[in-house]
């Protein structure tokens, strides 16, 4: 079953955390061929939210896009709000786009 799709305004929110700090983690498909189940990573996103407030924005924006809610966890004194899956991670990048690359100077 298709998800459908979410407000524009919720998906330019989600658009601007992931923009503003958010990061992608892609399976390794060759260390999954020579590792096998010993290679456990799969594919996520990352939303990175500054307080618990704002933790709580994002995953609310999540449920209303209709992307399961995994469980939040701390890093460096910031919140990170993980999406899991290889699907979900394609469907939530074809809503938001992918983040541009800083330049180097």
């Amino acid at each position: 079953m298709e998800k459908a799709v979410p407000d524009p305004e919720v998906v330019k929110q989600l658009k601007k955390f992931f923009h503003r700090n958010g990061y992608i983690r892609r399976v390794d498909a060759v260390r999954r061929v020579e590792e096998g189940q010993l290679y456990k990573k799969g594919a996520e996103v990352r939303l990175v939210a500054e307080s618990a407030a704002e933790l709580s924005e994002i995953r609310q924006l999540l449920k209303q896009a209709n992307f399961k809610l995994a469980r939040p966890f701390a890093k460096d004194r910031k919140w990170r709000q993980p999406v899991y899956g290889v699907a979900e991670v394609a469907r939530f990048l074809s809503l938001v786009g992918k983040r541009k690359k800083k330049r180097s100077r």
